[in-house]
């Protein structure tokens, strides 16, 4: 049997990661069969530059976190080899850092996740990281305001010159 200071210790690493949980925008569980330490080390790299967190810890630990924060319904993905993925204000850009990662290493899948508290699969994942950032998004905006308003112009010029060769 488990010594107590050995209990209290795991019932501390489950208090902080249910914290954690519970704090985050995105809680994504991967499976990462076959990565290699260099690969581990440049995606926590990615990951923290965005502000999040990669985490290996045990799947019993993560199960019972998940329970602390009320979410049952992702017992099923916590097997084998799990690793966590927090993204903590933003979550799209966490979640474009792993998508494109699993995307070029066939050996790392994306299982499932908690987006903002709702549980999602990994499709809705999927689908979410294929989207364009924020960033493209307003430019995009941008890009198509100017284009109304130059044809505004344009076309208020035009009738001003008719205007005046009328006059």
């Amino acid at each position: 049997m488990a010594s107590e200071t050995i209990i209290k210790q795991k019932e501390e690493e489950v208090k902080k990661l249910a914290e954690k949980i519970k704090n985050a925008s995105l809680v994504m569980f991967t499976e990462y069969r076959g990565i290699n330490v260099a690969d581990v080390t440049e995606l926590r790299k990615k990951i923290r530059a965005v502000d999040g967190e990669y985490l290996v810890i045990k799947n019993n630990i993560t199960r019972r976190a998940l329970e602390a924060c009320g979410i049952t319904e992702l017992n099923d993905s916590l097997t084998g080899p799990i690793a966590i993925i927090i993204g903590k204000e933003e979550y799209l850009p966490t979640l474009k850092i792993i998508y494109n990662y699993a995307k070029d290493n066939d050996f790392y899948k994306i299982k499932s996740g908690v987006l903002d508290g709702k549980v999602s699969s990994a499709e809705e994942l999927t689908v979410l990281a294929k989207l364009p950032s924020r960033e493209e998004l307003i430019a995009k905006l941008a890009g198509c305001l100017l284009a109304n308003v130059s044809k505004l112009a344009a076309t208020l010029d035009a009738v001003r010159e008719k205007k005046e060769a009328e006059a």
